[in-house]
Order: C-alpha cells, then sequence, then structure tokens
C-alpha cells in the first residue's frame, strides 16, 4: 500500500511542478498569456485564480498522502534472543603464533 500511495504523491510531485512552472511571480506566466485569449473567447478572465487553487490543492492532497502513510508504514521487529545468540556463538579471535 505505502508504495501505491507514493506513486500517487511522485504524480502530485509532477503536477505541482506544472502549475509552479506556469505562473510567474507577478501573476503572468501562460495564465497571462492565454487569459486573454480565454477571456475574448469564453469571457472568463480567473485563470490565475485556477491556477492558485490548483497549486494549494495539490500542495493538500501531497500533505495528505503524507500523513496517510506514516499510518501504513510498520517498524521491523527484532527479537532479543535472535540477537544474543549470534553474540554469544561468536568466537574470539585466533592468537598468532611465534
Amino acid at each position: 500500500m505505502i508504495e501505491f500511495i507514493t506513486i500517487i504523491i511522485l504524480l502530485a510531485c509532477v503536477v505541482l511542478a506544472f502549475f509552479v512552472l506556469v505562473q510567474l511571480p507577478k501573476g503572468g506566466g501562460l495564465s497571462g498569456t492565454f487569459g486573454s485569449i480565454s477571456s475574448q473567447v469564453m469571457g472568463v478572465k480567473q485563470s490565475g485564480d485556477v491556477m492558485e487553487k490548483g497549486t494549494w490543492t495539490t500542495i493538500g492532497i501531497i500533505a495528505a498522502l503524507c500523513i496517510i502513510c506514516v499510518g501504513f508504514y510498520k517498524t521491523p521487529k527484532t527479537t532479543e534472543g535472535k540477537a544474543t545468540k549470534a553474540s554469544s556463538s561468536q568466537s574470539a579471535p585466533a592468537k598468532k603464533s611465534k
């Protein structure tokens, strides 16, 4: 299950990188370039809002999946009996002959 969630997290990171790279700091980028075309064709000037909502939604999805992934994590269990047997069965190094 952790592997599946990790793959979804990686895909969400790629989507987040797309949203971040498409935007410019001052609100330009592809939303500014194609915003005027879409407003002429469809009458909508909110492509920047869509990009920002997409960015925050993707960040939320990544955070939630990371928290869920921790719930599925299992710590490896070791038994003390095996560890003491291994250490007690070891012999001392051989002495050098003169």
